[in-house]
């Protein structure tokens, strides 16, 4: 995983999302999603870079994926994150990465647009790196606490309380608290040329 120079204690990664129910839930909504293209196990591991025991552990609900995994997986599988993580018909899901706490607050379509809109909580400590988008995807953060370093992992900028920046997150980027503080922020996504399911 690479580390940036904001904080050199080691990252732990975590569960994307809480075990039981809601762990086996995306599990079938990749396998369904895999399937509905028509793509191989193997094939989608490879292409996402995700090893096949994972993938199968994660389709099964037997394995919990990171956030960086369901990003890669679900960048292959060209849907955006809120496609697997939020059941048909809800909204509200809660997942987490190496540095962040992000909480699914809307998923909808405009036009050939899916925007998803979260709330984060990033605690001080090592920064997350995320993986890059597919190519198009931009993110629009607002800081409501707190100062957050994001953006291109190559350029990160800083964003202070009620500062807004954005990029085109094609590319690997980043998201770290700065200082002492807890960040509270809203990220909101867009994915042009893709739909929900």
């Amino acid at each position: 995983m690479h580390h940036s120079r904001m904080d050199s204690r080691r990252t732990t990664r975590r569960p994307a999302v809480d075990g039981g129910g809601e762990g086996a839930g995306v599990g079938r909504r990749v396998r369904e999603l895999r399937e509905a293209r028509g793509i191989s196990l193997s094939a989608l591991s490879r292409r996402a870079g995700v090893g096949k025991a994972t993938l199968s552990g994660l389709e099964n609900g037997t394995r919990n994926p990171t956030l960086e995994t369901l990003y890669a997986v679900t960048a292959e599988l060209g849907v955006p994150l809120a496609a697997v993580i939020a059941a048909p018909g809800t909204e509200s899901a809660t997942i987490r990465g190496t540095a962040v706490e992000a909480t699914l607050l809307r998923a909808f379509d405009e036009d050939d647009v899916t925007f998803e809109l979260y709330r984060l909580r990033v605690p001080p400590g090592p920064p997350q790196t995320s993986p890059a988008h597919q190519r198009g995807v931009t993110e629009h953060l607002t800081v409501f606490s707190g100062v957050l370093r994001a953006g291109p992992a190559d350029a990160p900028v800083l964003a202070g309380t009620g500062q807004h920046i954005s990029w085109t997150s094609d590319v690997p980027h980043v998201y770290g608290a700065v200082g002492d503080d807890e960040v509270h922020a809203s990220l909101l996504i867009r994915y042009p040329g893709r739909s929900l399911p």
